[in-house]
């Protein structure tokens, strides 16, 4: 199974933005599972067995719970797959941030007290 694969379906994907804090116990990701999805506790199992398999999450018993975290190694292979293509968004998307970063000294600039030399002095300023 190819790491897409294994990240196409929207539950998977959803666990592991659980996991991506640190460790979660399965109990923990099907409930929210279970409740986000309306699927049975054995059906997210199956998610979290298609996840440990292909290198996306790892577990560790502690007690009666098992603990599950994000296993770097699944989605390494994705960005190693992506990476002949960051060329198409990383241009892009260092342009937009040198625009907004203008963007925001432009307002800057229009919103700070106008430089000392410029307020008038002939003319009375009010109080607030």
């Amino acid at each position: 199974m190819h790491a897409f694969d294994v990240l196409s379906d929207p539950v998977r994907r959803r666990i592991l933005e659980l996991l991506v804090d640190g460790e979660a116990p399965a109990g923990h990701i099907s409930t929210v599972i279970e409740q986000e999805f309306g699927i049975s506790q054995p059906a997210v199992s199956q998610h979290l067995r298609v996840l440990r398999e292909q290198g996306f999450a790892t577990v560790r018993p502690a007690g009666a719970r098992r603990l599950y975290t994000v296993d770097p190694h699944g989605l390494q292979q994705a960005s190693e797959w992506l990476s002949p293509f960051e060329r198409f968004w990383r241009g892009p998307l260092a342009a937009l941030g040198t625009e907004l970063s203008r963007g925001k000294r432009a307002r800057r600039m229009s919103t700070e007290d106008p430089a000392p030399e410029e307020v008038s002095l002939s003319e009375p300023q009010e109080k607030e």
